[in-house]
């Protein structure tokens, strides 16, 4: 019997890294994506051994990797039209002086609205991300 398929939404980083794994281990169908929004720091602003903010090409290249380790079909989707919106809402906050949440936004308004738009798209019928990843007792 065919186990469903599951959209994995990699960013990059270790949570969604392990969620696909996991997912693959207990037999679904997992296809990995990046979203990539095309927001990068000028070179001479990037600190060599900081990382970056999230969906830097760095991040793209590491999701594709773990894709590949996994033997799983990896796609990458431009956001960055859509991203504009939240570039254009933090700028709008700082300059009013608050201090804005970008990831809060964006998981809301785009992210996860496009995910679940490119698993229809792909025909799965999960979506799984590393997004608060936690451990607890029990």
């Amino acid at each position: 019997m065919k186990q469903p398929r599951v959209l994995a939404a990699l960013s990059g980083g270790v949570d969604s890294a392990v969620a696909a794994l996991l997912l693959k281990q207990q037999g679904y169908d997992v296809v990995g994506v990046f979203l990539r929004h095309g927001v990068e720091a000028p070179v001479a602003e990037c600190d060599p051994n900081a990382k970056q903010a999230c969906c830097s090409p760095e991040d793209a290249r590491d999701a594709a990797r773990v894709a590949d380790i996994l033997g799983i079909p990896f796609h990458s989707v431009d956001m960055q039209q859509e991203f504009d919106s939240i570039q254009t809402y933090f700028r709008a906050e700082y300059e009013i002086g608050r201090t804005p949440n970008p990831c809060v936004v964006c998981n809301r308004d785009i992210k996860f609205g496009a995910l679940a738009q490119f698993a229809d798209v792909i025909g799965a019928q999960f979506l799984a991300t590393g997004h608060y990843a936690q451990t607890a007792p029990g």
